[in-house]
């Protein structure tokens, strides 16, 4: 506009008259060009669609001076973007809480954890993961991946063994009952949710004769074959004691792969307990002969 207007003026105009118009005017188009720079650099850092500066009259060197500009807020940009991704991918890298690390994701738990002070009776989350699991694995191996555990503690009575549940574990196909590979397994299985047994059998189970300052600081675990309840009452097994900690478990081992089916009281066995044996000494080995059920019918 300003353009139009300086190439129409008359020349019927005086010439000092028509001399100031013309400076006016050029004095009005420059402030007018850098108006528009100004306006289309902001507009473009707001992302606001406007004509392009090359369209107006700017010199090489107010060109050339926008350019150098565009560049390097391009660079910093550009440096910001590389920042961020470098900073997600070292936090990635380091196991963060988004990590999707294969390592990180393939990493076995050894042992059924619980946090302290966590409830372990018969409704708690822990016990119900691992009766699950133990649901999941008797189907797959039945009794032979399968072992009674029995809870004693020594400071209540040496000799009485409370029977407290089974755990079930997987076996491979090479694998045979009572073989050193099958022991280990099965070992392995008690030592994982050893922890959780023991809080079970203190709290929930037994704490009358298990649990409390009294009697829980020398719990200990014993083992007999699974489903071998009644051959233990005819005094047919001798329990073996399940020594180890979380240590000895074999670097390869899952805890997804055992299980624990806990023993649950209802009636009277809550106040007089259930199935408990006080017939073997403090190896747990009978110490009365073997009789049969219905022997004498």
């Amino acid at each position: 506009v300003c353009l139009c207007n300086l190439f129409t003026l008359k020349p019927t105009l005086s010439r000092k008259t028509y001399l100031r118009r013309n400076n006016m005017s050029w004095i009005t188009h420059i402030v007018a060009t850098l108006s528009w720079i100004l306006f289309l650099g902001c507009s473009q850092n707001e992302g606001v669609t406007c004509f392009s500066l090359s369209s107006l009259p700017i010199s090489s060197t107010t060109s050339s001076t926008i350019s150098s500009i565009r560049q390097q807020k391009l660079m910093v940009l550009t440096a910001k973007k590389q920042n961020k991704k470098n900073k997600a991918t070292s936090a990635g890298a380091a196991g963060g809480f988004a990590s999707t690390s294969s390592s990180a994701a393939n990493t076995k738990k050894k042992s059924r954890s619980i946090s302290s002070g966590y409830s372990t009776g018969a409704g708690s989350k822990a016990l119900r993961d691992a009766a699950n699991a133990f649901d999941r694995i008797r189907k797959i191996v039945g009794k032979e991946g399968t072992v009674d555990i029995y809870v004693k503690s020594p400071l209540n009575n040496p000799r009485r063994y409370w029977y407290a549940g089974k755990v079930g574990y997987i076996l491979d196909d090479d694998d045979k009952y009572g073989d050193d590979n099958a022991l280990k397994k099965k070992k392995d299985a008690i030592l994982a949710q050893k922890r959780l047994i023991l809080e079970y059998a203190k709290n929930a189970l037994r704490p009358q004769n298990l649990g409390g300052p009294k009697y829980s600081p020398t719990l200990e675990l014993w083992m007999a074959p699974g489903d071998s309840e009644m051959d233990c009452v005819q005094n047919k097994v001798t329990l073996e004691q399940c020594i180890g900690s979380t240590a000895d478990i074999s670097s390869d081992f899952d805890v997804q792969d055992v299980g624990f089916n806990p023993e649950i009281y209802v009636g009277e066995e809550n106040e007089k307990g259930g199935l408990r044996l006080s017939n073997l000494d403090e190896q747990g080995r009978p110490i009365s002969e073997v009789f049969e059920v219905n022997a004498g019918r």
